[in-house]
């Protein structure tokens, strides 16, 4: 059974880091376009970073040049390091693993808290 399962949520105050990294199970992430999503209270999911198979990366707007999307093959985990956090960065964020006609999982998500 694949699992994603993510870690390095907290609670920070503005202007602080966080890293968040999914570990996967079953599931080789090196052949997956991966993608780290966040939900606020009240609010759509929405994608904050992705990063392909080939190693490409995207950033939602609001993130850019703050956040950091990266794989380790090796270790089979993706890492999201946020830089400069804000307080309307504050949501549950979530790892998705995507492949087309071979699946679409996700991980149970890790609190990020920005407030002083």
């Amino acid at each position: 059974q694949v699992q994603l399962v993510e870690s390095g949520g907290g609670l920070v105050q503005p202007g602080g880091s966080l890293r968040l990294s999914c570990a996967g199970s079953r599931i080789m992430f090196r052949i997956y376009h991966m993608g780290w999503y966040r939900q606020a209270p009240g609010k759509q999911r929405e994608l904050v970073a992705v990063i392909t198979s080939g190693g490409n990366t995207n950033y939602a707007d609001s993130v850019k040049g703050r956040f950091t999307i990266s794989r380790d093959s090796a270790k089979n985990t993706v890492s999201l390091q946020m830089n400069n956090l804000k307080p309307e960065d504050t949501a549950v964020y979530s790892c998705n693993a995507h492949r087309d006609n071979w699946g679409d999982y996700w991980g149970h998500g890790t609190q990020v808290t920005v407030s002083s």
